[in-house]
């Protein structure tokens, strides 16, 4: 089956690294994509040019820690709200089916919850689960989810967990990441020559990050296939 047939060009998607984007450029290459960089100034940027290209509907697309413990690495997300500053955005239910929210897909929905910072104790996801309510967060949904509803804008959002909630992630995994989306080698070797007892948490995380986009492209590949 044509992968193309998902493709449809009236969606644009936000997401926060090059290898989310180069994912989603399989199955959607019509589609603009808008790469935040995983900083707030680039997921802020990114959903304004989102809104300004004119396009239907936006959807923020990627990676996302698990706050609900039984969301392990792999599972799909299509909330039907995002949380930003303790205010709700309710998700597009049209944008939600056509993202496989249909009741026979296996996909978690819930409340998305939005972080302008990088979580990585698992003491910090355990409080902000209690505070919230959510079952993950992410830092682009939310600023997606504010330009959207001032340009009434449908939006939705399409994640896979990576890091589950019990998971610690290392200190480099806060800034390994380059401002473009892209690995930022530098500062991770700094931040391993500082601390190289990291190195087994960074083999776990990559092991959990693949997986993550493993399932992600068999989802997609699957509805595809259905079309």
């Amino acid at each position: 089956m044509n992968k193309s047939l998902l493709s449809p060009a009236d969606i644009g998607f936000l997401v926060g690294l090059k290898a989310e984007a180069s994912l989603l450029r399989q199955f959607f290459p019509g589609s603009p994509v808008a790469i935040s960089g995983a900083t707030r100034e680039g997921a802020e940027k990114g959903a304004a040019r989102l809104i300004a290209s004119g396009v239907p509907s936006v959807v923020s697309f990627g990676l996302a820690a698990g706050l609900d413990p039984a969301l392990r690495p792999g599972t799909i997300l299509v909330p039907d709200a995002v949380v930003k500053d303790g205010k709700l955005y309710p998700c597009s239910p049209a944008v939600r089916r056509r993202l496989g929210a249909d009741g026979r897909s296996g996909v978690v929905a819930g409340a998305l919850l939005h972080s302008d910072v990088v979580v990585l104790t698992a003491e910090e996801k355990q409080h902000l689960a209690l505070e919230s309510g959510c079952c993950a967060l992410d830092m682009e949904s939310g600023f997606l989810a504010v330009a959207a509803q001032a340009a009434k804008r449908p939006f939705g959002v399409l994640r896979v967990v990576c890091d589950p909630a019990d998971r610690t992630l290392p200190p480099a995994a806060g800034i390994a990441l380059s401002p473009d989306g892209g690995l930022g080698a530098g500062a991770l070797m700094a931040s391993l020559l500082r601390n190289p007892l990291q190195i087994g948490s960074l083999i776990r995380l990559g092991s959990d990050a693949s997986r993550a986009r493993k399932s992600m492209q068999r989802f997609l590949e699957v509805k595809a296939s259905a079309l």
